[in-house]
């Protein structure tokens, strides 16, 4: 399931123009779509330890969970961690779609302005830049400052291919962590903090087995008990939803959509609307007429029209 960001984008810059408050580039709204999605996305969890805390017997609690808990199992993956230094290192990328761009060098041009990657993949992501097919070094080949690349030295007459990739860090919450030996069916970890492993530790009665281990969970590694446990080690977790990208190429003076580079929204389809409202907000149009929302919804409808046919 996945929300149309050109659905979302198009249906933005309608009601913009209807209520007269000017136009939102690509780059902007790529960059507070990103921000709306991850408000939703954070506010699934908080809602969900709100559910919690009300009485069972309220008859919609059941609903209210199950809704909550499909919108989030689309962020919900497994991965293998890595021992090194006597800890598991979680896995942070999950395998989702990596970003790319493509610039070929200009005589004299040393700076090249991405278009297709945003500055949070950027920073947050394991970025790696190829001169003709062949990996650069940051700081020595070049720099990259916000949506900017700089060629430390600069290009002259003869062109060369400039490859850009980047893969998000995508870990947002660990789930549970599993043992396989190969000789023993799964074993799913005890977590302890770590006043608890000193205790157990102190006793050949508590302490950890291959049968029964424990871990402890801190900065992103697992100190997993007995030590000899060195391999083996799987991890569920909650990724981060993927940045939505508006992507485009230019006609004229016109942004011309690109729907083979663009990355549609990563939330449950029922966030749409939201979405929509959300991002008319941060352009500041205050939702005070149920009009707008009427708007936004037609829109949303006739877009989908459009898709269908």
């Amino acid at each position: 399931m996945a929300i149309n960001v050109n659905t979302v984008y198009q249906t933005v810059l309608l009601i913009l123009n209807k209520e007269q408050r000017g136009y939102m580039t690509p780059v902007e709204f790529n960059k507070i779509g990103t921000q709306v999605q991850l408000e939703i996305f954070e506010r699934y969890f908080e809602d969900l330890n709100q559910q919690i805390r009300i009485p069972q017997t309220d008859t919609d609690y059941a609903d209210r969970v199950v809704n909550l808990d499909e919108k989030i199992s689309i962020f919900k993956t497994i991965g293998t961690a890595t021992y090194t230094n006597n800890a598991f290192t979680l896995p942070i990328e999950s395998g989702a779609p990596q970003s790319t761009q493509t610039f070929t060098t200009v005589n004299g041009q040393a700076a090249y302005t991405f278009t297709t990657i945003t500055a949070n993949q950027l920073a947050s992501g394991t970025t790696t830049v190829y001169f003709n097919g062949i990996a650069k070094t940051v700081g020595v080949d070049y720099n990259i400052a916000g949506t900017t690349l700089t060629l430390i030295v600069t290009p002259g007459v003869t062109a060369f291919n400039v490859f850009v990739t980047t893969v998000q860090d995508d870990f947002y919450r660990l789930g549970t962590v599993l043992y396989s030996s190969g000789a023993l069916p799964i074993q799913e970890l005890e977590r302890v903090d770590r006043g608890e492993l000193y205790h157990l530790l102190s006793s050949n009665l508590t302490a950890p087995t291959t049968t029964y281990p424990i871990y402890v969970y801190e900065r992103k590694q697992l100190f997993v008990y007995p030590q000899t446990i060195q391999s083996g080690i799987q991890a569920t977790y909650i990724r981060k939803p993927l940045d939505p990208m508006w992507n485009f190429t230019y006609s004229g003076n016109a942004y011309v959509y690109d729907p083979n580079t663009s990355i549609d929204f990563d939330l449950h389809d029922s966030e749409q609307i939201e979405i929509i409202l959300k991002v008319l907000l941060y352009a500041g149009v205050i939702i005070k007429s149920p009009e707008i929302i009427q708007v936004a919804a037609q829109q949303v409808a006739q877009e989908q029209n459009n898709q269908k046919s």
